[in-house]
């Protein structure tokens, strides 16, 4: 472009007079932008929308699954086979399937073991078990396949052609057998009690890996910390187990007349209609004849369960067995059951189990989403905690308040990662975090706040965010050292949603926000971003600068007000934020006449710097102001939060 000297003239006088407005301003603030900028690559594709929903070409693979199981309580083992009806939905075509051998996680050169410390931890496992296999075949229309490999806790089992896109099928077979451990992992095992032995059964049939769009077979290996990942299915399950022995299971029981007795099916029809726990078999029952419906040999239990990520089971001739019903909401109702031996009886322990559960599953139904399953059981086992659809294993010594907790959180759970199926191996905080925060509300709601939940107190994380080995939430679960996973991956996140939803956003957005992410992605597999940005889609906000400062590094809260003056017959309030985590400021003003203010500043005063002033338009004298007056935040310093008037 050719300039002439009438326009060069013209640039000159305007740089003159910019010049010279800028130099009348005292100083140019620090740019804070890169705090709120989007901090990954969350553009939308047709498998993924940008608003945070699944895109128009959104596909997922499906496994349906039927399972036969033998368990002999005297050499302490599971035999079976399965038959894995696999849907290829994808737009590409499968040379394999991987597919997961979770018990090969018990042996002696396991990944998992090698990576436990000697000194041992929660997940420390048994080394005598692994799966023994026979029989493997994968038969398409064009031919049957028996090549495979097995890479620790993985199988690769290869097609005699490639698997079509959009609809292939694959029928994969095989018979499994495996020794069930005493220890593990605290997901699984058995309990030896005075009547005899509670076998707790999951991670227990070669399951299908998760073929997704993001980075296509899910293989990462089973080492302990991370949980699962599963594809979704119908399942129909048959056990046999000796005739003295009951079997729960996840699913419907489709036989009752041949595995419960008269009476037992007198008092589970008694159930389905009380809201007051019900005895199936009653603790003077345990261990004798009247408690089974044939007194030797074996007896097969059959279950099916439709549109679910996994199930698991457990039996005992020990098991006193209760029941009630759960009002879920939308005309529907179910069961919820608890199975526990004596030991783990009483009016402050087990014998409330029932009522627990009912009661937790009837909150989350109710307040998020509606539960699927017919059946929630309890089991009282040597798991600590761990949840399974539809059942959860929880500790048999667990009584009051800790029953309580354990319950809760394993059946709130189904919402979390059962009914949202997101990447539990890798995004724990996606599961737990996200059920920590929704198990605060449901135990204020229990019995009127009978027990107590911190959730809403996020300045008792503090000392761990000053901790100088923290790690953030973007920590895997295997490589978080045990004492930050409990804060990684359950209280951090919890308390961030906590945070957003009664500091940020205010419960009606985000209540909105949220139930409609459970909707969404209900039965799906979301990432991370699909949660961002559906959060913020529905919500009406770019949370770019919470996502990056809390969930993504260590960075952490400290605003302070750092001074308070009269300015021209009113205040200026200075605040500073002295913190790597930008947040809007709430402030409290209280006058010499006893009477409040409250001022709400918006995060977008830290854009241009890290401090601010505001001007407070009054005619009363200022006594205090108090920054975050109700204690919302976990502020790391809060020697700066209050100004006092001298």
């Amino acid at each position: 472009m050719k300039y002439s000297k009438s326009s060069f003239l013209l640039s000159l006088l305007l740089f003159t007079f910019c010049f010279a407005a800028i130099s009348q301003v005292q100083e140019v603030k620090q740019d804070n932008q890169q705090l709120f900028d989007n901090f990954s690559y969350r553009q939308g594709n047709v498998y993924r929308s940008a608003s945070g929903k699944p895109g128009p070409e959104y596909w997922q693979n499906s496994a349906d699954y039927k399972l036969e199981a033998t368990l002999d309580d005297k050499n302490h083992t599971v035999s079976g086979n399965v038959n894995i009806h696999y849907t290829n939905n994808s737009p590409e075509t499968l040379d394999f399937i991987w597919l997961y051998l979770e018990q090969d996680r018990f042996t002696e050169n396991s990944r998992g073991t090698l990576t436990t410390p000697v000194q041992g931890n929660r997940y420390n496992g048994d080394v005598e078990g692994g799966f023994e296999l026979t029989n493997v075949s994968a038969k398409t229309k064009t031919g049957t396949s028996s090549k495979y490999l097995i890479t620790d806790t993985r199988m690769q089992l290869w097609l005699d052609k490639p698997l079509a896109a959009k609809g292939g099928e694959v029928d994969i077979k095989m018979n499994f057998k495996f020794k069930v451990p005493v220890e593990g992992m605290d997901r699984m095992g058995r309990l030896e009690v005075k009547d005899g032995t509670i076998y707790a059964i999951a991670q227990w049939y070669p399951r299908v890996a998760v073929f997704d769009d993001v980075v296509g077979w899910n293989t990462d290996p089973y080492l302990g910390a991370g949980e699962f990942y599963c594809e979704y299915g119908n399942y129909d399950v048959k056990i046999t187990a000796p005739a003295d022995q009951t079997v729960v299971c996840s699913g419907v029981l489709q036989n009752p007349k041949d595995v419960l007795t008269a009476e037992q099916q007198k008092r589970w029809s008694q159930a389905e209609k009380s809201d007051k726990t019900v005895y199936i078999i009653q603790p003077d029952e345990v261990g004798k004849p009247v408690a089974h419906a044939k007194t030797s040999g074996t007896i097969t239990w059959h279950f099916k369960m439709e549109n679910t990520r996994d199930v698991a089971w457990a039996s005992s001739k020990t098991f006193i067995w209760d029941a009630a019903r759960m009002n879920l909401g939308d005309g529907k109702s179910g069961l919820a059951q608890s199975v526990y031996p004596k030991e783990s009886a009483g009016d402050k322990a087990w014998k409330r189990s029932t009522e627990f559960t009912k009661a937790s599953i009837e909150f989350y139904s109710k307040t998020y989403f509606t539960y699927p399953y017919q059946n929630a059981i309890n089991v009282a086992a040597s798991v600590g905690g761990m949840e399974y659809p539809g059942v959860s294993f929880c500790h048999y010594q667990s009584h009051d308040a800790d029953l309580w907790d354990v319950t809760d959180h394993e059946f709130g759970h189904n919402w979390f990662p059962m009914i949202v199926g997101s990447n539990e191996r890798r995004y724990p905080w996606m599961d737990e975090g996200f059920n920590t925060f929704i198990n605060h509300y449901s135990t204020k709601a229990f019995n009127n706040g009978e027990f107590p939940t911190s959730t809403d107190k996020p300045k008792s994380i503090v000392r761990y965010l000053s901790f100088d080995q923290r790690e953030g939430i973007d920590t895997y679960p295997d490589v978080a050292h045990p004492f930050n996973l409990a804060y990684t991956a359950y209280y951090k996140p919890a308390a961030g949603l906590y945070m957003l939803r009664e500091y940020i956003l205010g419960p009606e957005r985000f209540d909105n926000a949220f139930k409609s992410y459970i909707s969404t992605w209900a039965y799906k597999h979301p990432q991370p971003n699909d949660f961002f940005n559906h959060i913020e889609n529905v919500a009406g906000e770019d949370l770019s600068w919470f996502w990056k400062g809390w969930f993504y590094g260590n960075g952490n809260i400290d605003l302070g007000i750092s001074e308070v003056k009269p300015y021209n017959g009113n205040y200026l309030i200075t605040v500073e934020n002295d913190g790597q985590i930008p947040m809007p400021v709430q402030l409290q003003v209280i006058y010499t006449d006893n009477t409040t203010e409250n001022i709400n500043l918006p995060v977008e005063i830290w854009q241009r710097g890290n401090s601010w002033e505001h001007l407070l338009k009054t005619t009363k004298q200022v006594q205090r102001v108090v920054l975050d007056p109700d204690k919302m935040l976990p502020d790391v310093n809060p020697l700066n939060d209050t100004w006092n008037k001298l």
